[in-house]
């Protein structure tokens, strides 16, 4: 597994803990399909949740959240109808978060949630 690989996983680690710590309950991690994959599937006060995670070792090539793109959540918006449409019946409205955590060697990981983003 590469670097980024590892370091992308831990970030979806601690988005997954840093969220069931904040009441969501976890539904799907990676869930994959042939056009993408969403990270976190959650259930949050009465919405089903999707969840894009941004993990980055510094902030060198920006913060997580600029790599949010226009394009990234419009596709995230279709993979969200694709989700639904495979399970069936889901817990509310439907909503996309983001999650972007910060991991620096020797400090604690930096979280930071913002929700319905699109």
């Amino acid at each position: 597994m590469s670097h980024n690989a590892e370091l992308g996983r831990l970030g979806e680690d601690l988005a997954a803990a840093h969220l069931e710590a904040r009441g969501f309950r976890l539904i799907e991690r990676n869930w994959r399909c042939r056009h993408g994959e969403i990270d976190v599937v959650a259930a949050h006060r009465a919405c089903t949740v999707f969840i894009e995670v941004k993990t980055r070792a510094g902030e060198r090539f920006g913060h997580p959240f600029e790599a949010i793109t226009p394009v990234k959540l419009a596709r995230l918006r279709r993979l969200a109808a694709m989700w639904c449409e495979a399970k069936g019946a889901i817990a509310g409205p439907p909503r996309i978060d983001a999650v972007a955590v910060l991991v620096r060697p020797g400090e604690s990981a930096v979280i930071e949630h913002l929700e319905g983003i699109g």
